[in-house]
């Protein structure tokens, strides 16, 4: 072992008499660089005479000059760090390359050397513990001990050495040098999963060049800024380039250009949810401004400081904080209080803390905006103006209807097809027409445009739009006329080709406003389900037999026509991705009454691809119009590093990912099915969904065509249309679609936003959506919390689920829970040395001392006693759901595993039926439940399908091998 300096105050661990057989490394140099060294330096002597001690080796300073002599053209920089390493190199070699050298070092030097050469082990202090002796509790409380004083004392020092942070340049001499070159501009995001590492994301400006990141490694670089300020960057020298962890977990990636902030050029202007500790808590306490240190909710921020006063008066309440300033001496930001939000755990404070924390307005529109909206009162009901110009009315030709989530109150899109009268077919997409009620410019209009969308919370919704529009006048209800923005296709009436394209605006009247669920019944031919549709009741037997074959047949031909589009985007590469998402179910108070994930039916995908064709198809005429002003969205290619962890799943269950394109990532996907498991399926495509990147809006003036391609639908131009109720991205695509179609274009154009303009305000759009997904998924994540808060974990037997592995981490499991769609860790080891032990009916005993072997296709509980248990990829267990409660953050679920057994729900209610994809569709029509009785004798296996039909010949053919060995 090669400890240097920042080390040493973790050697007395080391002097315990359970430490044994390590080989020591050390330079004299390093030793004599502090009184604390000359200590250990002493110390480490005394251990040569020590029998427990195999073998203790130094490499003095003689070792070290004359290797730097000999070296000293190219060791020019951290000299000292490569003199260690080298010395523990030589040894390495010098020893036959047979016993390995481990360096215990500072978290840079492990970063820079970690996997630079076999045989030569960097690792850090806590690292070493949890590698090698993760059994020895003591020595890992000291460590935790250690790290926290050392935490403090660095803290203490930089508080009390004057300043430690440089001071901003001067405006005009950052607006020459980002002008220059000499410097670049980003936005500073912080990894949400280590404080240290932040990077900045630069949008280069030369077409010639990709877009690419500057890594911020460390406090000090960062110099003050925020997650999700504006900075201004000057890069460090190639050869001060660093790694930044990889996606694996089993290295670090290429080099990457690394730099530091030299000035701030647009602060992201936000207040903060904190929660203030205890009096008696020093940890968040600051000795030298006698302040107290407040929490943040979000883990990149950094603590702030807050006046004792107001720390005390809002003890472990949720509070909002406004920074006012961060000195160049201070370590953390001063601020003060400027409101709160009630006590953690409250749901309801919960819930004020997430808007408050993604900067989601509650304020109700103003009167100013709620006086543009049209008259409609009971007395003087809105109506269509059956005059206006220039609208194609389809009220007396088409069967439109609507098909939306049981309940939904802002119905953007409606549908409807029909035979025309030269045999081909006419599809149509009828989406409301909101730009008809806002007008650009106005207070409305720039109201929506601030907020960007709807907010759905599992309890609730705050609308881009007064609900007079969103859930009325704009809304494409049942039984009433409205305004609709019309994309109709003329279709071969066998090949369904596209003849010919219309765009316009109409007049529709929707005859049905059908529930997912009644229109999957329909096309699955359940016509009994028309008891509970509304428009059917109180219908004469013969008209509502004659209205039900029209609607049906109209959904079946629409279901057809989508699978149709659908297969030619899968030749193009599109992705069938699974997310996944939960419904909370609420009573009428508002008290949850269960947590049950959505399925996916063959009517989603129907009603999705009809709107995906409509976006694709806007998207080209308006890019055809405005090539540089119009609003596109695109989907860029992940990056192959992230792919890691679902090909090694995929691999371990027998499966193989190949990612090199979309087209093939579709078919491995495809392919990676088991016909006993069909969650196994959902589980690689929603480890595929993790690692996409994010889609975009932007400026087609601000981007390459080459660029402007979806990866996930496999399109070449793709834009947002159909939601114009909920997204303010999809209003400019409706005014920009009607100035492409007009006439007279110099009146439309004028509303028309410049490239610049366009792409700041696609910045904007894109900064709400993904505020909007990240809330809505922490809210998610909030009544899971609360829907299991108050159950009894060993009792109830709604905590008791079953879960699947499908991914292994150092000490834990990753489980997937199909009956909540909850995905969460699960510990097969405790920090202490302890791993799972099961009993021989595969039932949890308990924690004994052991040990934990793991590898991508299983992991291994071996207890001291030498009895083991192995847990595999995608095997069923019983896993227990408790809460693990917060004082600082959002409380979390915590998952046990139970027992090696899947656990059967005697309801099994409750648990989704997995879609298969439409490849395997054949494979289960030809199942042996589909078999004729009187063909069943002729069949060749007892299994259900062809693929265990395979299987069993498989066997049948090892064993045979077997037989002749």
């Amino acid at each position: 072992m090669v400890p240097d300096s920042s080390v040493f105050d973790y050697f007395e661990i080391l002097e315990m008499p359970e430490l044994k057989g390590v080989i020591w490394l050390q330079t004299v140099t390093d030793a004599l660089h502090s009184k604390r060294g000359w200590r250990y330096y002493n110390k480490l002597r005394s251990l040569l005479k020590d029998p427990s001690h195999e073998c203790v080796l130094f490499a003095n300073e003689y070792h070290v000059s004359c290797y730097h002599a000999r070296e000293k053209q190219t060791l020019k920089k951290d000299w000292e760090k490569r003199i260690i390493y080298a010395a523990a190199l030589w040894y390495y070699k010098h020893c036959g390359e047979k016993i390995p050298i481990i360096i215990v070092a500072d978290e840079d030097s492990t970063k820079r050397y970690k996997v630079k050469s076999k045989g030569v082990y960097v690792m850090t202090f806590k690292e070493y513990l949890n590698k090698f002796y993760s059994d020895l509790e003591a020595a890992h409380n000291s460590c935790d001990f250690i790290d926290e004083a050392l935490y403090e004392e660095k803290l203490e020092s930089l508080e009390a050495s004057g300043i430690n942070y440089n001071k901003y340049l001067p405006p005009d001499i950052l607006e020459a040098g980002l002008k220059s070159g000499r410097y670049v501009e980003g936005i500073l995001y912080v990894n949400k999963h280590t404080k240290m590492e932040a990077f900045v994301r630069v949008q280069d400006t030369d077409q010639s060049e990709e877009d690419y990141e500057i890594l911020i490694d460390g406090i000090n670089p960062r110099n003050r800024a925020l997650h999700g300020d504006r900075v201004a960057v000057k890069m460090f020298p190639e050869s001060l380039w660093k790694r930044r962890m990889g996606a694996d977990h089993e290295g670090y990636s290429e080099y990457v250009p690394t730099g530091h902030v030299v000035g701030i050029t647009q602060k992201h202007k936000r207040d903060y949810i904190v929660t203030f500790p205890s009096k008696e808590d020093i940890l968040y306490y600051s000795r030298k401004t006698k302040k107290y240190l407040a929490v943040p909710w979000d883990y990149r921020i950094p603590r702030i400081r807050i006046s004792r006063k107001q720390a005390e008066k809002y003890q472990f309440c949720r509070a909002i904080i406004h920074i006012d300033s961060w000195d160049t001496d201070s370590r953390y930001p001063d601020g003060h209080v400027v409101g709160t939000l009630g006590t953690g755990g409250d749901l309801e404070g919960e819930m004020k803390s997430l808007l408050m924390e993604h900067d989601i307005s509650e304020r109700p529109f103003s009167e100013a905006q709620m006086g543009e909206l049209p008259v409609n009162t009971a007395e003087k009901p809105w109506s269509v103006d059956h005059e206006e110009q220039d609208r194609k009315d389809l009220r007396k030709t088409h069967l439109v209807f609507t098909i939306d989530p049981k309940g939904c109150e802002d119905v953007d899109d409606a549908l409807s097809v029909r035979t025309l009268s030269s045999g081909n077919l006419e599809l149509g997409v009828h989406i409301a027409d909101v730009t008809y009620f806002v007008k650009p410019k106005s207070h409305l209009d720039k109201e929506a445009r601030a907020r960007a969308t709807t907010y759905y919370l599992p309890d609730r919704r705050y609308d881009m739009l007064p609900s007079v529009l969103s859930s009325n006048l704009c809304s494409l209800l049942r039984g009433v006329d409205r305004y609709a923005m019309s994309v109709i296709w003329e279709l071969d009436m066998t090949t369904y080709e596209i003849k010919k394209v219309w765009y316009g605006r109409s007049i529709i009247h929707s005859t049905y406003q059908l529930s997912y669920e009644a229109a999957q019944e329909l096309l699955d031919g359940n016509l009994s389900i028309t008891g509970n549709i509304e428009e059917f009741q109180d219908m004469e037997e013969k008209e509502k037999e004659d209205r039900l074959q029209e609607l049906t047949w109209a959904i079946e031909k629409l279901a057809d026509i989508a699978s149709h589009f659908r297969a030619q985007r899968g030749l193009d590469g599109a992705l069938d991705l699974d997310g996944i998402e939960i419904s909370v179910l609420l009573d009428e108070e508002k008290n949850i009454l269960d947590l049950v994930p959505r399925q996916q039916r063959r009517i989603h995908r129907m009603v999705a691809e009809c709107m995906i064709l409509a976006n694709h198809w806007v998207a080209r005429k308006i890019y055809e119009s405005f090539p540089r002003q119009a609003l596109l969205r695109r989907h860029p290619p992940p990056r192959q590093n992230l792919f890691s962890e679902l090909k090694q799943s995929a691999k371990a269950g027998g499966f193989h990912i190949d990612t090199s394109s979309n087209r093939a990532l579709a078919l491995s996907l495809d392919n990676a099915y088991d016909v006993s498991d069909p969650m196994v399926n959902k589980l690689l495509r929603n480890m595929a969904t993790l690692a996409m990147s994010n889609a975009l809006y932007f400026s087609t003036g601000s981007c390459r065509e080459r660029e402007f391609h979806h990866y996930g639908l496999g399109l070449d131009k793709y834009t947002h249309f159909t939601s114009p109720i909920r997204r303010y991205a999809d209003i400019i695509v409706h005014r920009l679609l009607m100035a492409a179609i007009a006439e007279d274009k110099t009146k439309t154009e004028l509303n028309l936003l410049s490239d610049r303009c366009l792409e700041e305000l696609c910045d904007h759009i894109n900064e709400r959506h993904r505020a909007a997904k990240l809330c809505q998924r922490q809210a998610t994540e909030l009544f899971q919390c609360h829907f299991f808060r108050d159950k009894d974990a060993d009792r109830d037997e709604r905590c008791v689920a079953d879960g699947i592995i499908y991914a292994f981490r150092d000490t834990a499991v990753q489980l997937y829970i199909p009956r909540y769609g909850i995905k969460g860790t699960a510990n097969l080891k405790t920090k202490d040395g302890c791993v799972l032990h099961f009993g021989a009916n595969g039932e949890k005993i308990g924690w004994v001392p052991g040990a934990l072997w793991r590898s991508h296709k299983q992991a291994d509980c071996v207890t001291s006693s030498g009895q083991g248990v192995t847990f595999r990829i995608f095997e069923h267990v019983t896993v227990k759901i408790s809460v693990q409660a917060q004082q600082y953050h959002p409380n979390s679920l915590r998952l046990e595993i139970l027992s090696k057994k899947p656990y059967l729900d005697p309801e099994a209610r409750h648990t989704p039926k997995s879609s298969p994809s439409p490849t395997r569709e054949l494979v289960e029509e030809n199942s042996k439940e589909n078999i004729p009785e009187e063909y069943r004798q002729f069949q060749q296996t007892k299994g259900e399908s062809l693929y265990t039909l395979l299987e069993e010949m498989k066997n049948l053919a090892i064993q045979d091998i077997s037989n002749n060995l």
